[in-house]
């Protein structure tokens, strides 16, 4: 069931950063980010009427709040490096950082793994390198700052993912409800600033940032419930494979054609997938 809710949650933070970064070509960024995490509240206020479990409690709630610190930073860094249209930088950067943290951080805290889930996890570092890259190089001028973008927003993520499983399940979304709403309080700032410069929204604008929270909130969800499952290590090694899912649907939505890195790199992520499986 971990591997399940993992790569539920994968699939779903990668078509929201998809729609995410999109909009925020046409929108400013900051205004994309907020919007999206006002929905993600919202998103996590139904989810403690449904799930509240054994209600709040001070440790789960400092770690949600510890993990809406690295949700912030995260969004901040990757929209602002998608907006810029350093993806091809900002990806692969933010996607290894991502993957590499909660591994360690589980192996650290005693994770036990077998051998081929090892493998499995080693092999999905490379897969989210190569699925993550774009075609094309970098503008020189933008690279050096497009790098630092994607080592934030990897180093984000993952502080989301080690300090969401550090929550636990036990006390039910109370951990995302107070994560949500430190990102929100850490971004409003940033979006006010945005608003005297930004244009007004087009309906589109609004449908794909709403769509983005809301994709947001239910990765988040379905993330901390597969932490319930199974190890850190490779709960988020897993969930940490949502490159693909942004791949996936450019490619059907903006029919992208992938580049033969790209492939290696799903092939890879598959195979990776399979051995943790069978671990």
């Amino acid at each position: 069931m971990a591997v399940v809710f993992a790569l539920a949650s994968a699939l779903s933070y990668g078509i929201s950063d998809y729609l995410a970064g999109v909009t925020s070509r046409d929108w400013d960024f900051r205004l994309v980010t907020a919007g999206a995490q006002v929905i993600g509240l919202l998103t996590a206020i139904v989810a403690v009427l449904l799930f509240p479990g054994a209600g709040p409690a001070g440790g789960p709630i400092l770690w949600g709040a510890i993990s809406g610190i690295g949700s912030a930073v995260g969004v901040l860094a990757l929209y602002r490096g998608l907006a810029v249209g350093s993806m091809n930088v900002v990806a692969p950067l933010c996607g290894v950082l991502t993957s590499v943290i909660p591994a360690v951080v589980g192996i650290l805290l005693g994770n036990h793994l077998s051998a081929i889930q090892v493998a499995g996890i080693v092999l999905a570092l490379p897969a989210v390198l190569l699925v993550s890259r774009q075609p094309g190089p970098a503008a020189g001028s933008r690279a050096g700052g497009a790098a630092v973008l994607g080592l934030l927003a990897g180093a984000g993520f993952g502080l989301l993912f080690v300090a969401l499983s550090q929550a636990g399940t036990r006390n039910g979304a109370w951990p995302l409800l107070s994560g949500q709403s430190v990102v929100l309080l850490l971004v409003l700032p940033i979006a006010i600033a945005g608003l005297g410069s930004a244009r007004t929204p087009q309906a589109r604008a609004v449908l794909s940032t709403t769509a983005a929270g809301l994709l947001s909130g239910a990765a988040n969800i379905l993330y901390l419930v597969a932490t319930g499952f199974g190890e850190l290590a490779i709960v988020g090694v897993l969930s940490s494979l949502y490159p693909a899912g942004t791949v996936l649907i450019a490619r059907f939505r903006l029919a992208e054609h992938w580049s033969r890195t790209q492939i290696i790199g799903m092939l890879a992520a598959v195979l990776a997938v399979i051995l943790v499986v069978l671990g």
